[in-house]
């Protein structure tokens, strides 16, 4: 994280992820024990009431953990918070961002940087946001 902008306002090096395809769906079920087949059938999400399958939205969520490791490597991420707004479908392609709020010594020769963080679809919408703490050297 030692490239990275440590003053509140300041954005991180985005993420951006390869298109979301069925099979990584069907893969992220297997990993994660959600065998909801809205994630991987069609017919199933449609009788949901749903245009056709979605993601899992811990998917996007741990593209968000990915990106804070990417910053302040596995020891580093201290907390992540998040809300889903909005469903991902395959061929998404997916971007994480994140913007520094604070940034507090620790005492210890270390410093705490608290992010607001999200994942964005190619459209701009934000479909999982919340806010993270890393710590930084």
């Amino acid at each position: 994280m030692a490239t990275v902008m440590l003053v509140p306002g300041e954005a991180v090096p985005p993420l951006v992820k390869d298109p979301i395809t069925k099979v990584q769906l069907v893969k992220y079920a297997g990993a994660s024990g959600d065998y909801n087949l809205i994630h991987t059938d069609l017919e199933t999400a449609r009788a949901a009431g749903l245009p056709g399958i979605i993601a899992h939205g811990m998917l996007s969520m741990g593209f968000l953990g990915q990106f804070l490791v990417g910053l302040a490597g596995p020891e580093g991420v201290r907390r992540l918070r998040v809300r889903f707004n909005a469903v991902v479908r395959p061929g998404d392609v997916l971007t994480c961002r994140g913007t520094v709020t604070s940034v507090r010594d620790t005492g210890r020769g270390g410093r705490v940087v608290a992010l607001e963080v999200w994942v964005e679809n190619q459209r701009g919408e934000r479909v999982t946001a919340g806010e993270a703490e890393v710590l930084s050297a």
